[in-house]
């Protein structure tokens, strides 16, 4: 069909169309402006004429029905509820919409249909951690426990990262370390690992060596520093017994050497064969300033390896390591012996060993000869004897700041073959 425009009729239509037209979506554009405008408002009145004015926009009673749960002067959770029943009438397939009122219902006390619309939310996205997590999360609030650590452990499944929240909530629900390893946890290595950090930052040894020995029977590799929070807090605890076995598993899992010292020694690597695990019951080194480390030649007719300690000038060293926590028993007498070489230590303080008990202050001190200026490798040893209390004793090269004017250390210090050894009807008192 051919329209002609040549009439002055024919072309007033036609604008007069257009202009209708362009009226009606002005309109529309102002109105949704205006209902946008109006719904992210921050005044309960503004929002409820905004999102009248676009009666299909389920977003914007979902703000509505949020902005009454969060306005705690003029909130009103029953009109929540209606604005999120709107909000699921026009989009019934939002998960989120049904979580939202899931948590209105639960304010009104509704826990029935709290419970019924969580249910809704699974059904329209199955494979939600967020919809599993706040239904686990609003279960264990009605302490209904089985059906809530299932759902924490849904959540934790699909979604690892909400494996620290689990382990944290899930313990303060009830504090038994068997629902988190039986009902919540995945038995997995990572798991493991995480719950066991999280028990030795709140002081719960017990409870760690439970999780401890559920990672054991993986029989999965762990990386060695990977036990260390649990063994920091056994040696804080004063669980030496505890400590030894764990630190020897460690080691099996890591892939390390496990076997006690020939010579009935309890100090780990004294002949320095290894590097510095930094952790456990192992040699631990701080990198102070103006000291570096690393390893040398032993002794002569010694194995193994020295290390080596060179100091640049520039400070008056405090210095308390290299270190390493021993396990032994109480009342009882050991003999530590180590060697110890210098050159061309300046001052008055200079290296020597130094045993104390880190748990009991005052406990068992004990301060090797102190070395200056230039000494051959020289035996430090002496006798120490644990307190009733010793649980622990912390081995170290030690050296007091100095109180000179002329006090920046400098030169180089060697320690090897260190070890501690049970005397006389004590020996065979704990390995490591």
């Amino acid at each position: 069909m051919e329209i002609t425009l040549e009439g002055k009729g024919t072309r007033r239509a036609l604008l007069i169309a257009a202009l209708t037209i362009a009226l009606f979506f002005l309109y529309q554009s102002v109105r949704l402006w205006i209902a946008d405008y109006r719904i992210n408002s921050d005044r309960l009145t503004e929002i409820e004429s905004g999102a009248a004015l676009e009666p299909g926009n389920g977003e914007a009673w979902d703000l509505l029905g949020r902005f009454r749960q969060l306005d705690f002067v003029a909130g009103d959770p029953n009109e929540a509820v209606k604005d999120f029943q709107r909000a699921i009438h026009d989009n019934p397939l939002s998960a989120y919409y049904w979580m939202n009122l899931a948590g209105a219902y639960e304010a009104t006390g509704d826990i029935s249909h709290a419970r019924d619309a969580f249910e809704h939310a699974q059904a329209v996205y199955p494979l939600s951690a967020q919809v599993d997590w706040n239904y686990g999360n609003f279960l264990l609030r009605k302490q209904q426990w089985a059906e809530g650590y299932a759902q924490i452990r849904l959540a934790v499944r699909v979604d690892p990262l909400l494996l620290p929240l689990a382990i944290s909530r899930t313990w303060r629900s009830n504090h038994d370390v068997d629902t988190l390893l039986n009902q919540v946890l995945p038995a997995d290595v990572n798991a493991y690992l995480r719950t066991l950090d999280f028990l030795a930052s709140i002081h719960e040894a017990e409870a760690g060596l439970t999780v401890w020995q559920r990672l054991m029977s993986l029989a999965k590799p762990v990386a060695l520093p990977q036990s260390f929070s649990l063994l920091d807090e056994l040696i804080r605890e004063d669980r030496s017994a505890d400590a030894s076995r764990v630190w020897r598993e460690a080691l099996r899992a890591a892939g390390l050497p496990h076997e006690d010292p020939g010579n009935g020694s309890l100090i780990w690597d004294g002949n320095f064969t290894g590097d510095f695990p930094n952790g456990g019951l192992g040699w631990r080194w701080n990198n102070p300033l103006g000291a570096s480390i690393d390893f040398d030649s032993p002794p002569p007719v010694h194995s193994g390896r020295s290390v080596r300690l060179d100091f640049g000038g520039g400070f008056n060293l405090d210095l308390d390591h290299p270190l390493e926590y021993v396990s032994v028993e109480p009342n009882r007498t050991y003999h530590f012996h180590a060697y110890l070489r210098t050159a061309a230590i300046p001052t008055e303080s200079g290296m020597r060993f130094a045993i104390t008990d880190p748990n009991h202050a005052g406990t068992a001190p004990l301060e090797t000869e102190n070395l200056i200026g230039d000494h051959p490798w020289t035996a430090a040893e002496a006798d120490v004897t644990t307190g009733a209390q010793t649980h622990f004793l912390v081995v170290r090269l030690y050296r007091a700041r100095s109180r000179l004017f002329d006090n920046r250390l400098s030169g180089t210090a060697w320690i090897a073959d260190v070890s501690l050894v049970p005397t006389g009807a004590d020996a065979g008192g704990p390995q490591q």
